[in-house]
């Protein structure tokens, strides 16, 4: 096929802000994992679709395959929807109170 480009899988992004290894990123719609460290405005190697652990709110339970937001102002997956982006949902149950928690990445916007 002559217009594929690639997977998807990972992807370039610029960081919209200073981003650990391992550290979530939302550039506009688009969320992704960043595979090593950037800083603000720098090109990163994230992965969007997978399973990784990510921080997660510590007063939340997660349930196995409850929907998970990305919190962008707490730099952190959440349960709660409200003024927060769909990134995919809990593969693991979670118990309150706990630091991460296992997500299953949608890849999709």
């Amino acid at each position: 096929m002559k217009n594929y480009v690639q997977d998807g899988t990972t992807v370039s992004l610029t960081a919209p802000y200073d981003v650990a290894s391992g550290g979530g990123l939302l550039v506009g719609a688009l969320f992704g994992v960043a595979m090593s460290a950037a800083a603000n405005g720098a090109a990163v190697q994230a992965v969007t679709r997978g399973v990784v652990t990510l921080p997660k709110t510590n007063a939340q339970a997660w349930t196995q395959g409850v929907k998970v937001y990305w919190d962008n102002t707490a730099k952190e997956a959440t349960t709660t929807s409200t003024s927060n982006t769909l990134i995919g949902c809990a593969l693991v149950a979670a118990a309150n109170p706990s630091a991460t928690g296992t997500v299953r990445l949608n890849g999709t916007v």
